[in-house]
């Protein structure tokens, strides 16, 4: 019997930690903390919108564009399991959460020096202007755009864990906690789009403009100045007035011997004992993900391409296009930010978390459709047009009714964006708190359900393009049937946290003091 009690505790320390005490604080530190994701989100808008033609500025051969953003999904394979191993681990004094976030918040600041100045600094080393491929400009690119991915995973999930510590395990304030960092999210969303279409930003930062580095280089510059501005800024009041409690470490020598194993070797322990309700949630995140991440990845190609008709490099109908597609993230931001706030309301209102993250799947699904609706109608308005126009005319934008319907899909998408970007999380920290698992380890396991379809989507674009003759509709499809099919799993397999009655009513009345 001892021996099979020694077994099963060793088993068990690969997810238990000690837990963070049962009082919640105040709604004011869960604020500052989750302020934090409107940082690093502005620094993720930016990346969507002005780093891909800043890639092509500095001459990075087409054949290993998809190889540079691979780096977001590997390094959120790696980090954010390994950061949340370590964070919940951690005995300084200045807490598990906070160090990481501050060395995090330090590289980015890093990264964003590299990324900024890389034609500056390649200019520097002997690069020439004359030419198209600055190959000493690319590398030192790459090796920031790598630390700020590495950055932004460091992050990411000891923030959130921080968040499930200051909640005092109860599922409600969880809840809530999610959704303000969710809200954070789409306001980070909102200000880093204003701030890429603004072209003449670079004019408060003169400094910025110089012989390698045009206005379009000078402008991607200033923006990431205020990025890291914001960021930094945020971290370091959250820091200094948000303070850990101390968790005092209570395993035996010879429990923290068995911990000396090697990280990944735990981490596949923590896998192996992963609760049933884990694995589910995994499928259904895993699901999901895969079915956002064709849209993510290809939304202002598909105005440009698809709603549009443009092609790239011809005309000006693609880039009508994209900057349609541009406003229509800004849209989605907007809604997202709105129904963030709401989504307390809509679980009471729908009768449980699963209920309403299943039935957003569904409307993801039906949006995903929708796209080959208005492809459809966009084609049939821009034959039209050509119909009753003169031979040889230029070629025109679709009727506004189709540009106004594919703008409302944009802004529709934010609903269940806001779901995905808050309940799986608050469910991951529910689960974690009931097995007695730690906050930052669950998490980051959780984040390999996120980043391995990512991988798989970005890895298959290319053969699926020339598959299909570079349409983005079959990609769609796809998620929508990968939409239809969380929504499936969520609503037969996925175990509520509580019932859906009581999660209901604390979820709506439930908050912090």
């Amino acid at each position: 019997m001892e021996v099979d009690a020694e077994v099963k505790n060793s088993r068990v320390s690969s997810l238990e930690v000690q837990q963070p005490s049962l009082v919640a604080e105040p709604l004011e530190k869960v604020i500052l903390v989750a302020s934090i994701a409107a940082g690093v989100q502005f620094a993720w808008a930016l990346q969507l919108s002005l780093l891909t033609p800043y890639v092509q500025l500095l001459g990075v051969p087409h054949r290993w564009a998809a190889f540079i953003w691979l780096c977001g999904p590997i390094s959120g394979m790696l980090v954010q399991p390994i950061v949340g191993y370590y964070s919940d681990k951690c005995t300084s004094r200045f807490g598990r959460r906070r160090p990481f976030i501050a060395v995090g918040s330090a590289l980015v600041a890093v990264a964003v020096f590299l990324i900024g100045f890389a034609a500056d600094l390649g200019h520097a080393a002997g690069d020439h202007i004359g030419k198209a491929v600055k190959p000493r400009a690319i590398a030192v690119f790459v090796v920031g755009f790598w630390i700020l991915d590495v950055a932004n995973n460091m992050l990411q999930g000891p923030c959130r864990a921080f968040l499930a510590d200051l909640s005092g395990r109860s599922a409600s304030k969880m809840s809530a906690a999610n959704a303000l960092y969710s809200f954070f999210m789409a306001v980070g969303n909102v200000l880093g789009y204003a701030a890429g279409a603004y072209t003449h930003l670079y004019k408060i930062f003169p400094f910025s403009k110089t012989k390698a580095c045009d206005s379009y280089c000078a402008n991607l510059k200033s923006c990431l100045f205020i990025s890291v501005a914001l960021l930094l800024s945020l971290t370091t009041l959250a820091l200094i007035i948000v303070r850990e409690k101390e968790t005092p470490n209570i395993s035996s020598p010879e429990a923290a011997k068995k911990r000396k194993i090697p990280v990944f070797g735990e981490l596949l322990g923590a896998l192996k004992d992963l609760p049933r309700p884990m694995w589910i949630l995994l499928l259904v995140t895993f699901l999901n993900w895969f079915a956002w991440f064709p849209f993510l990845l290809f939304d202002t190609d598909w105005m440009g391409k698809e709603v549009y008709g443009g092609q790239v490099g011809e005309g000006k109908l693609y880039d009508l296009g994209v900057r349609a597609g541009a406003l229509g993230l800004m849209l989605n931001s907007v809604v997202l930010g709105c129904t963030s706030l709401g989504v307390q309301f809509l679980v009471h209102s729908f009768g449980g978390v699963k209920k309403v993250w299943g039935g957003v799947n569904f409307l993801l699904a039906f949006c995903l459709g929708m796209t080959l609706w208005i492809t459809k109608l966009a084609e049939s308005s821009r034959r039209s047009v050509a119909t009753n126009g003169s031979a040889g005319a230029t070629p025109q934008p679709p009727q506004v009714g189709v540009r106004v319907g594919a703008l409302a899909l944009f802004a529709v998408l934010g609903i269940p964006q806001a779901i995905t970007y808050s309940i799986p999380f608050t469910l991951a920290s529910i689960f974690s708190s009931n097995s007695g698992a730690g906050q930052g380890l669950s998490l980051g396991v959780l984040n390999l359900a996120i980043v391995i379809p990512q991988m798989m989507v970005s890895v298959a674009s290319g053969p699926w393009d020339a598959m299909f003759g570079g349409s983005n509709l079959p990609a769609f499809v796809a998620g929508a049937v990968a939409a239809a099919a969380s929504g499936i799993v969520a609503l037969t397999m996925l175990p509520s946290p509580y019932s859906d009655v009581s999660s209901a009513n604390a979820l709506c009345t439930g908050g912090f003091h």
